[in-house]
């Protein structure tokens, strides 16, 4: 799978079947017409083709929205790949690009990527003003020889998924819902940097996720889950919330996981937590000792809900 950042720098010489959109979190929807424009594609021996855009447009119109996005740029091609995509095209979003009449923007598809076959769906449209509806898209390619088909994106078995169901459950907390509607868990990637070291006091050493403010999380709470480090899979207990025994005061949310079974430095290092199960609410304790014996509860339950036998007596659980 080739990704690049703009249509610019792509000129295909095999003629390709596109389909264009957003693709937040890369659900069960999205997969059920991507596996079909992938039948297409290759029983015509053309390329597929995924044009998205970075930032959203609903970003650049309406404004910033932390939290909001269920997949960045490359997890979101990673995905792509995975399904069997062949080419990822994240186009800038911005007011210019927004100005593009419809008609010029097909042509850059034309030019760019020997669009031979474009797949959307019902309410589709591109260009200045949504002017490109499915209607204007199939004048054009009677005029420049390519095919419009419409598709439902979001039909899956049966059943409609969306990016903003995906959003509304991990709004609530319930990532076993995520990830039924992902097909996969709820992934947040990001890089371990030093915290407080509270964890190291109590015996729990945790790891500290960084994270980019546009990345949607979990509702604050405790969960079960994986994290991966080094392509190796590790189970973890993970919270995320405002550590309410130790600072009431703090106001940014922390994402920190106590990785089982583990031994190592972490600092600096990439890591990603997938989210399987929620196992409780964030709690204020009334002491450090309550708040220890709740988290071996923690731990013991997310092996349980990970399919994990109890450790070894002297089986490490350090997080770094």
């Amino acid at each position: 799978m080739r990704h690049v950042r703009s249509l610019e720098e792509v000129n295909l010489s095999q003629p390709s079947v596109v389909t264009i959109g957003v693709f937040d979190g890369v659900h069960r929807g999205h997969q059920h017409l991507i596996r079909h424009l992938l039948d297409h594609a290759r029983a015509a021996g053309r390329v597929a083709v995924v044009l998205t855009f970075y930032p959203y447009p609903e970003m650049v119109i309406r404004g910033f929205q932390p939290g909001y996005y269920l997949t960045l740029p490359d997890e979101k091609a990673r995905l792509l790949g995975e399904l069997g995509v062949d080419l990822v095209v994240t186009h800038p979003f911005n007011e210019e690009v927004r100005q593009i009449r419809a008609a010029d923007f097909v042509r850059r598809l034309l030019n760019h990527l020997k669009m031979q076959s474009l797949w959307v769906g019902p309410d589709f449209a591109l260009g200045y003003k949504r002017e490109g509806d499915v209607a204007f898209l199939r004048e054009q390619g009677r005029l420049h020889g390519f095919e419009v088909r419409v598709v439902d994106m979001m039909e899956a078995d049966g059943e409609r998924v969306s990016s903003s169901r995906v959003r509304e459950a991990l709004r609530r907390g319930d990532v076993a819902e995520a990830a039924r509607l992902l097909g996969r868990p709820h992934r947040v990637p990001g890089r371990v940097v030093e915290g407080a070291r509270r964890g190291h006091t109590i015996g729990i050493p945790t790891a500290n996720l960084s994270f980019p403010r546009e990345q949607a999380i979990p509702a604050r709470g405790v969960y079960a889950g994986w994290a991966l480090v080094d392509g190796q899979r590790v189970p973890a207990v993970i919270n995320v919330g405002l550590r309410p025994t130790f600072d009431g005061s703090q106001t940014a949310i922390i994402v920190e996981a106590h990785l089982l079974d583990f031994s190592g430095d972490l600092y600096g290092r990439e890591m990603a937590l997938d989210f399987v199960a929620r196992l409780r609410d964030e709690q204020k304790f009334n002491s450090v000792e309550e708040l220890v014996a709740q988290v071996q509860e923690d731990i013991r339950r997310g092996r349980v809900l990970l399919g994990l036998a109890a450790p070894e007596p002297d089986q490490p659980s350090a997080a770094e």
